[in-house]
């Protein structure tokens, strides 16, 4: 059987989106294999306890760390997470692809070059603090944009026992000044509690193999 040919990405995807300067920025990036509601209420409660101007919703074209034999394509994943993402300050991009950059390190340098006087969080899942200190030139990451540290199911006590978050304790904020955290000098990063959503990727795809 002939294998279907892959859907093109839309041009607007590949170009980063605008920001003026003043305005502050959140980072959100991932594979989202498939995106999902537990995303989506991540960049909620990211937009609303970090007081938000605009979320960027990084679409990675693959990551390092995951078998990229389960990924989906790059356009359908896009269309998903266009889906799920209905705040309109949320921007769902894939400009990572247009400048070939795989690290969250190289995203972040290219972000902070391209857009001076906008003030950037990198937001993450609790779920991916635990294993942080195997990415890439992580330390950079840390020292690049305050980071904002968003509750997950099962991982609420990672952030005690990180590598990161040990390497870094001197640098953690109250999250009563979360909503400052964009306009802090990097290192800066604090935890966000709130609701959590028990979804995975990984259990969808599972699930959708039967």
């Amino acid at each position: 059987m002939l294998s279907q040919p892959e859907q093109p990405v839309p041009a607007r995807y590949f170009r980063m989106p605008h920001a003026a300067k003043g305005l502050t920025v959140g980072l959100f990036g991932g594979s989202f294999n498939p995106p999902h509601a537990g995303h989506a209420l991540v960049a909620e409660i990211a937009l609303r306890r970090l007081a938000l101007d605009q979320l960027w919703w990084v679409v990675t074209p693959g990551n390092p760390l995951k078998n990229a034999g389960e990924l989906a394509t790059l356009a359908e994943r896009i269309e998903l997470s266009e889906k799920i993402a209905r705040n309109p300050k949320i921007k769902v991009t894939a400009f990572e692809a247009a400048h070939h950059v795989r690290y969250t390190a190289d995203t972040l340098a290219l972000v902070k070059a391209r857009n001076p006087g906008v003030d950037f969080v990198w937001i993450m899942g609790a779920d991916s603090l635990r294993d942080f200190h195997r990415w890439q030139r992580w330390r950079e990451i840390v020292l690049t944009f305050p980071i904002a540290v968003i509750d997950r199911p099962g991982a609420t006590l990672s952030f005690l026992s990180s590598v990161v978050a040990k390497t870094f304790d001197y640098a953690r904020i109250d999250e009563g000044d979360a909503p400052l955290l964009a306009r802090m000098q990097a290192p800066a990063w604090t935890f966000v509690h709130g609701p959590r959503s028990s979804l995975s990727s990984t259990a969808i795809r599972k699930a959708a193999k039967g």
